[in-house]
């Protein structure tokens, strides 16, 4: 008797701000694909990220290889969006002369 083939679901869900994320782990979307596309294999990637299953890994490598251009344009938003968290955070707080602060602070004594 042949059993049927049950299709499987990409193991891929959506936090409450818009990131992907692999499995049930707080591992992005973004991590596997960029060590993906940095040579690493699926077993290395588990191997760097234990929380992750093998076949999640596969399931979203093969996802990216069928949808490229769906994933690169969501990580390109991802890019820009850190582009600008960054930009924004280094107008708020600025990064220049951050050392020579904190050797001031630590040879006053406040630190």
């Amino acid at each position: 008797m042949m059993k049927t083939i049950v299709p499987q679901i990409v193991p891929l869900s959506t936090d409450k701000d818009g990131v992907i994320r692999v499995g049930s782990t707080r591992i992005t979307l973004d991590t596997v694909i960029s060590a993906f596309l940095d040579g690493a294999t699926a077993e290395e990637i588990v191997h760097q990220y234990p929380s992750l299953q093998l076949a999640d890994v596969y399931s979203v490598i093969g996802y990216y290889l069928k949808q490229r251009d769906e994933v690169d344009a969501y990580l390109q938003r991802r890019r820009e969006h850190a582009e600008r968290v960054r930009r924004q955070n280094e107008a708020r707080y600025d990064p220049g002369g951050i050392r020579d602060r904190l050797l001031a602070r630590r040879a006053g004594g406040g630190g």
